[in-house]
């Protein structure tokens, strides 16, 4: 298990195992997993959460990243000719920042439109130029920057017939060849999807799927991959899912599992949680056993960022971690498909000092312990000031100090730190002449 202390000054890092950690987050991330195997493994994110936590498990186990909305119409052009690109822009710079790929959803779709467009009255001519504008400015923003778009999203009914939409209504099928048409003029080297969801298995939907993309091809209209959404119920993995992934690659274009996420009625059980990680394995098995396969993205990697439980009542705990990002059964279940491990490996606890006030002759600290990946049942945490500092009070904790050696142990009520949870607590000290910061150690 790894530990580490973190601090708010130049001070080196030191940290010791905690009694009573359990370990719990993976030794090789999964991203490093997939890469191995040629593979994405991806998420969809909110750009508002990547702090924290949440930021540090989408960067270090994703080598890519979906914007959950900061993409769709009605984000990014609330208003006719007016763009809002902040949550867009704050997702890309993370995913550079990270190594990160990005796939970007979705340009053409009949739901999340802006009330200006949905609900106005357009010629086909009108209604033509308002895509092409649409998907020319979004692409060519982020030309170079994005290694696949979700062109048209969700275009077929259950029974194989086009959804009635206004982009089929105004301008008939034919605006799904358009728009890869357009899309691909924006930037030539963004890989272009065809993205639905009840197309897992092979039925009258990804049929007509099927034959659309296969006359796409014929026609020479550049399309070159189908994204497969892949929002499943506990237990209900389409025994066709392989053979399905298989017909699409044989076309000569690639498959991509875009939105996964495998829901379970609440509350969920060790039961539920174990179909939950086999159903994981089967879908993350089917992608590894296709060449063309290029990898799995999940939709939202922990049930606090789920779309689930708004959607179906009574339904959730669809993703692979659970709301406090401790990683559930089937993350284990996606490592081991991709040739890691199923030990349950180990996690980290950090301890953060720092100055939060400062006078003529005293100050104000506190030190911050968090876990992420491990969790604590009691902590001890020590330093050595180097410039004759001295505690005067603390509080939420005990502190001794014997010499330049101080050390603060938990109270009776907070010794407990769960995964991804924190405690704090600080103290009044004096000093002179100098207050640097010391190195701490959790132990």
């Amino acid at each position: 298990m790894r530990l580490t202390a973190v601090f708010t000054g130049a001070a080196a890092a030191a940290a010791l195992l905690a009694a009573g950690a359990t370990a719990h987050a993976a030794d090789t991330p999964l991203r490093d997993l997939a890469a191995a195997k040629g593979k994405v493994i991806g998420t969809a994110v909110t750009g508002s959460k990547l702090t924290g936590t949440y930021g540090d498990i989408a960067g270090a186990q994703f080598n890519s990243l979906t914007p959950g909305n900061a993409m769709k119409w009605e984000t990014v052009e609330p208003s006719r000719g007016t763009f809002n690109w902040a949550e867009a822009d704050q997702i890309v710079a993370f995913a550079q920042a990270h190594n990160q790929q990005v796939r970007g959803h979705t340009l053409v779709w009949h739901s999340q439109n802006p009330g200006w467009l949905a609900n106005g009255s357009w010629t086909p001519t009108e209604l033509s130029g308002l895509l092409q504008n649409h998907i020319t400015t979004e692409v060519t923003r982020y030309k170079g920057k994005l290694a696949a778009w979700d062109v048209v999203n969700e275009a077929f009914n259950e029974d194989g017939t086009y959804r009635s939409t206004l982009w089929y209504n105004g301008l008939g099928s034919d605006y799904i060849a358009q728009a890869l048409t357009w899309a691909h003029a924006a930037d030539p080297s963004a890989k272009l999807y065809i993205n639905d969801y009840n197309v897992e298995g092979v039925n009258a939907k990804s049929t007509a799927l099927y034959n659309l993309v296969k006359s796409l091809k014929a026609r020479g209209v550049p399309i070159d991959g189908v994204g497969l959404q892949a929002h499943l119920i506990l237990g209900q993995v389409p025994s066709t899912f392989q053979q399905n992934i298989q017909r699409f690659a044989d076309l000569g274009v690639d498959v991509a599992v875009t939105e996964l996420d495998i829901r379970m009625q609440l509350p969920s059980t060790d039961a539920k949680l174990t179909q939950q990680a086999a159903d994981y394995k089967t879908v993350m098995d089917a992608c590894v056993a296709v060449t063309r396969c290029v990898g799995v993205t999940v939709w939202g990697f922990t049930d606090s960022d789920s779309w689930i439980p708004d959607v179906f009542d009574g339904y959730g705990a669809a993703t692979p971690y659970d709301e406090n990002y401790a990683p559930k059964p089937a993350y284990r279940a996606i490592a081991t498909s991709l040739g890691g491990t199923s030990t349950p490996p180990t996690g980290a606890c950090t301890a953060t000092y720092s100055v939060v006030s400062q006078w003529n002759s005293g100050f104000t600290g506190q030190v911050r312990i968090a876990c992420s990946g491990a969790s604590l049942s009691s902590w001890k945490v020590g330093w050595t000031y180097g410039a004759g500092q001295q505690i005067s009070q603390a509080w939420n904790a005990t502190c001794t100090q014997s010499g330049a050696t101080v050390s603060c142990s938990n109270a009776s009520y907070n010794g407990t730190v769960a995964d991804g949870g924190s405690v704090t607590f600080g103290f009044n000290a004096s000093w002179s002449g100098s207050n640097p910061v010391p190195t701490v150690t959790l132990g």
